[in-house]
């Protein structure tokens, strides 16, 4: 794969801290006095039960709903503006190219699209394995190869905050670990905070992990593991987390 740099002009990717967030959602308080850090430049993924509360807790970090509480990025510049997203979805625009859906950001806010922007659109299509299908149209692209163009068009945004919701959750086994190395090595350096359903997952990207449970929900103590991203999938101290992991969910799960 490409290497593909952030620009040299870029400030480096803060810390996001959440402090006594509070949440409601058909009338269910979903969290409460919710406090969470997410480091600098380092991936945070969070795991729970079904409906506890993550993709809303997600969202309330990105500004798309509102709740009760601070978010705030520790360099003291709004959070806001500066949240790329990369979603379940790839919400490819059927009709325009993979060039034109990477660029898509960019064009809906007025922005010049020349050769510069374009030069680096077709560098992040290099880096996912796409730039030879960059004329075409997502329906002539397989499942891992949309997923692939929505990660191009998440990192075209460039910003310095990711937040993913379960973007490689569609995926077979095999395409899902090859999506899992080239996120850590595309997103190095970037503020991640990830939703994910995959225990494994969890621990091969995640620099910190956390579990969400219980209603109103908490969070449990983060799980640390050691080594860099992408952790090998068969690596005995990976299993043994796992297998931690594993009951902290058990013992989260609603009854």
């Amino acid at each position: 794969m490409t290497h593909v740099p952030g620009p040299s002009s870029a400030p480096p990717a803060p810390a996001i801290h959440l402090s006594d967030a509070a949440l409601g959602f058909g009338g269910r308080l979903l969290f409460s006095g919710l406090d969470m850090v997410a480091p600098a430049g380092q991936t945070t993924c969070l795991l729970g039960p079904s409906g506890v509360g993550k993709s809303s807790l997600l969202r309330l970090i990105a500004g798309l709903l509102t709740g009760t509480g601070r978010v705030a990025a520790d360099d003291g510049k709004p959070v806001t503006g500066r949240i790329a997203w990369m979603g379940q979805q790839d919400l490819l625009l059927p009709w325009a190219s993979v060039l034109e859906n990477v660029t898509l950001g960019a064009r809906l806010r007025g922005g010049r699209v020349g050769p510069a922007e374009r030069d680096r659109a077709m560098a992040l299509l290099a880096a996912v394995g796409l730039d030879d299908r960059a004329g075409c149209r997502p329906d002539a692209l397989s499942g891992g190869m949309r997923q692939r163009a929505a990660l191009a068009r998440t990192l075209f945004e460039d910003r310095p905050i990711v937040l993913m919701d379960e973007p490689f959750s569609a995926l077979d086994a095999i395409t899902r670990l090859d999506m899992q190395d080239l996120a850590a090595s595309l997103l190095a350096g970037r503020t991640v905070i990830m939703v994910t359903h995959d225990p494994l997952e969890a621990l091969r990207l995640g620099h910190q992990v956390l579990v969400l449970s219980g209603s109103p929900a908490r969070l449990s103590p983060p799980i640390m593991p050691a080594g860099d991203t992408p952790r090998p999938p068969d690596h005995p101290d990976l299993l043994a987390l796992q297998a931690e992991l594993l009951l902290r969910l058990r013992g989260g799960r609603a009854a």
